[in-house]
C-alpha cells in the first residue's frame, strides 16, 4: 500500500519503520492537516493517523471525503464519533479506530469483558478498579485504553458508571487510578479487590512496537473495505 502518516511523533516513526519492513510505503507524511491536493498528489491509499485530540477529526474527515481509508489511533476525540460516524456513512467511508492498537491490549480487552460477565452472574462482592500509567507527554486522562476497560465493564453489568478519586471508595463503580510518570509507554491493570482475595489482569507494553504493528495489521486488513472497525473486527474477538 501506499501509506500517508498524520503525525509523526515516537509513534509515527515506529509505525514508518514497521510497514517499511512489511513491504508497504510511506508515501507522506505530516504533522498538520493534510489538504486534499497532498493526497492526491502521493496517491495515497491508506492514512494512519496517530496526532493529538485537537487534530483527529479534521483529519479523519479529510481522508473519509476524499475516499481514502483511515486507520486512527489518536484518543481523546471520542465524543465527536457520532459525527464521524455520519460521516463515513454518506461518503460510503473506510475507518477502522482503536484506543490501542496492540495485539496483547485487545486480548486484555477480551478477558476484561470475559471477567466482568463472570463476576455479574456469580454476584460476587469485590470493588473493582482500573489502574493505568503513561507517559508524562500523554494529552488525554485517563487513557483510551482505560476508558474501554471500564466500558466494557459497565456493559457486563457489573457496574454503573466511572471516575477518578472521588469514585474510589463508591461501590458500584470503577475507580481509575491514572498516573503520567517519566517515559513508561503503558501499562493497564483491572483490578477486583474483596475481603477475601484479589484478582487482577494486566498488560505492560515493554516498548512501541506492538502498538505500530497493530496499526499496520489494522491497515492491511482494511483496505479495499468499506465501514467503520475495530481491532475486535481484525481480530474476531
Amino acid at each position: 500500500m501506499n501509506i500517508g502518516l498524520i503525525g509523526y511523533g515516537k509513534m509515527g516513526k515506529s509505525i514508518e519503520k514497521q510497514a517499511i519492513l512489511r513491504g508497504h510505503k510511506i508515501s507522506f507524511i505530516t504533522n498538520k492537516t493534510p489538504t486534499y491536493k497532498e493526497l492526491k498528489k502521493n496517491d495515497i491509499e491508506m492514512v494512519i493517523e496517530f496526532s493529538s485530540p485537537k487534530y483527529a477529526v479534521s483529519n479523519i474527515i479529510i481522508c473519509i471525503e476524499n475516499n481514502i481509508s483511515v486507520v486512527c489511533g489518536t484518543t481523546g476525540w471520542y465524543k465527536h464519533f457520532f459525527f464521524i460516524k455520519k460521516k463515513c456513512k454518506k461518503y460510503n467511508g473506510s475507518f477502522l479506530y482503536s484506543p490501542n492498537f496492540s495485539i496483547g491490549v485487545n486480548i486484555l480487552f477480551y478477558i476484561n469483558k470475559l471477567l466482568a460477565k463472570l463476576m455479574f452472574k456469580s454476584n460476587l462482592d469485590y470493588k473493582v478498579s482500573i489502574k493505568e500509567i503513561h507517559h508524562k507527554n500523554k494529552l488525554d486522562t485517563p487513557s483510551g485504553t482505560a476508558l474501554l476497560l471500564a466500558e466494557d465493564i459497565i456493559i457486563e453489568k457489573y457496574c454503573d458508571n466511572w471516575g477518578l478519586i472521588n469514585f474510589k471508595k463508591k461501590k458500584k463503580s470503577i475507580y481509575i487510578d491514572s498516573k503520567r510518570i517519566n517515559n513508561i509507554i503503558g501499562i493497564h491493570s483491572v483490578i477486583y479487590n474483596s475481603s477475601i482475595d484479589s484478582i487482577e489482569i494486566k498488560h505492560n507494553a515493554n516498548n512501541r512496537k506492538g502498538f505500530a504493528l497493530g496499526s499496520i495489521i489494522a491497515a492491511e486488513w482494511l483496505f479495499k473495505k468499506t465501514g467503520i472497525f475495530s481491532m475486535k473486527d481484525v481480530l474476531k474477538l
